[in-house]
């Protein structure tokens, strides 16, 4: 590479700054555009005076991902973050029983045993033929498919099998448990892309297998410090980060993309762009409507997208007796996921997710007083509720739920601050298309080569990362998107991906 190639990022989400760290070590020239003053996207913190909660990620899957990406820098990312390994892993919280999920095995078979008559008969048998899964199809997520030779590759015609394509992951846990809430324990993680578990193929139940053979971790100070680490390698090596500075539209001309046009107008030529945005914002905001044929406006409409949530970031004067994470079911679950992935209505009787991190990381709130940040899937904007009217309704039913069901007594009382996301708001002030907060739905119609190309197949000199391209939503697999793109750009140019300290 005879002069330093000009690499722009759209986004300082996970996807983007794990790019820019991979590209800024291998000579590139690398510049990253946020809209926002703090890197990390939906992973990014929120900062309520002293309190300090993660927009989006909260549970660290696949660690070893990460590790890597630090690796392919020269680094160790034990030196930029403090990890904190959980065990128990989390709280499932049923109507009529709580279940505590440990990623030591005999623990875990324990508390199978203690709660559920079938005990922990079939544990050993998922653990065993869900990691033979993972062995087969790990290599598929980690190619990439920007022709259709690389999609008819060995690695993938090897899985082809494991793929169970007519099988939900909900349906293939019954070759290992037969009562549905001892399925719903090691299916629920399909919300980690947004989807149902009887919808979401069923090779994503490799997804629960993960957590029980690689643990989940925390971050100290929260999951947005992964964002702050690497976007400080990329500064050491010599890239440039611009903070509230949003990305008008991309330059393209004859199918080419050719830099940025920023908000305030000025212009930013590129070599190549790596676009971090929500995809289907990006096709619909960043590029003329008429630039497009494959993705065009109304094309992406016609597209099938991940659930919504409800967020409540809560700032408490007080710390109750509560677990770092709690998932808790609601009593009719299968209505209650009907309604949000079909039907598109709300539910009086809802899942949710708690998180309080303060009872392992006392860096999030004042000493004495706890950060409760709190989850409630919703349907995509999809569903045409009318969000300013009915959020004041929704905040009130799920603290009397957070009373009645978590046992946080007077929690209103105990509020100090406090900041809502509705789906509306993730679609209007985060650039989430519909709210689908988690981009894209994980069918099989839209994954691995027919999921959004790493390098974008509609225009050149650009390229995707995040959850909206392969391999998809979450952390490592959004990691892995960086990456490829990575690679691909690195290839196109001759340059090695080898580390050379």
């Amino acid at each position: 590479m005879p002069e330093k190639k000009h690499i722009v990022i759209i986004g300082a989400g996970p996807g983007g700054l794990c790019a820019g760290m991979l590209l800024s070590k291998r000579g590139f020239k690398v510049s990253l555009f946020d809209k926002n003053s703090e890197v990390g996207g939906r992973n990014r913190p929120i900062r309520l005076g002293k309190f300090v909660f993660d927009t989006g990620p909260t549970f660290l899957l696949m660690k070893h991902v990460l590790d890597d990406m630090f690796a392919l820098c020269g680094r160790r990312s034990a030196d930029y973050l403090d990890f904190i390994k959980l065990d128990p892993m989390y709280r499932l919280l049923f109507s009529d029983r709580a279940v505590q999920v440990y990623s030591d095995r005999e623990k875990m078979r324990e508390q199978l045993s203690d709660a559920f008559p079938e005990g922990s008969a079939g544990y050993d048998a998922y653990l065993k033929k869900e990691g033979e899964r993972f062995e087969k199809l790990y290599p598929c997520i980690q190619r990439d498919y920007s022709s259709l030779k690389a999609f008819f590759s060995w690695d993938l015609l090897r899985a082809v099998p494991s793929l169970a394509l007519n099988h939900s992951v909900f349906t293939n846990l019954g070759k290992y448990f037969k009562e549905e809430k001892m399925r719903l324990v090691f299916s629920f993680q399909s919300k980690y892309l947004g989807m149902s578990p009887w919808d979401c193929p069923a090779l994503f139940t490799m997804l629960s297998y993960l957590e029980h053979e690689y643990g989940i971790y925390h971050v100290k100070g929260g999951l947005n410090q992964i964002a702050a680490a690497m976007a400080k390698v990329i500064i050491e090596q010599g890239g440039a980060i611009f903070t509230d500075t949003a990305v008008k539209s991309l330059i393209v001309g004859n199918k080419t993309v050719k830099g940025v046009r920023l908000q305030d107008g000025s212009e930013v030529l590129a070599d190549e762009v790596i676009v971090n945005a929500d995809f289907a914002y990006a096709m619909t905001n960043l590029v003329e409507p008429d630039a497009l044929q494959q993705y065009s406006p109304d094309k992406v409409a016609k597209l099938e997208y991940s659930c919504s949530t409800f967020m409540l970031y809560l700032g408490l004067n007080t710390r109750y007796d509560l677990p770092h994470h709690t998932i808790a079911f609601a009593e009719d679950y299968v209505t209650n996921v009907s309604n949000i992935f079909h039907n598109k209505i709300l539910s009086k009787d809802f899942s949710f997710y708690v998180q309080n991190a303060c009872v392992s990381d006392d860096t999030l709130a004042p000493e004495g007083k706890s950060a409760l940040y709190v989850l409630v899937p919703m349907p995509n904007n999809e569903s045409g509720l009318d969000w300013e009217t009915l959020c004041a309704e929704k905040r009130e039913q799920v603290l009397d739920t957070l009373e009645t069901r978590m046992g946080l007594t007077g929690i209103r009382e105990h509020i100090e601050c406090e900041k809502i996301i509705t789906p509306q708001t993730w679609e209007t002030e985060e650039n989430v298309y519909r709210g689908a907060t988690f981009s894209l739905s994980h069918k099989f119609s839209q994954l691995l080569y027919w999921r959004p190309h790493n390098q974008f197949q509609e225009l050149r000199q650009c390229y995707l990362v995040g959850g909206g391209t392969h391999p998809g939503s979450g952390l490592p697999t959004i990691y892995e998107s960086a990456h490829i793109s990575a690679k691909l750009i690195c290839k196109k140019y001759g340059v090695s991906f080898a580390v050379v300290e």
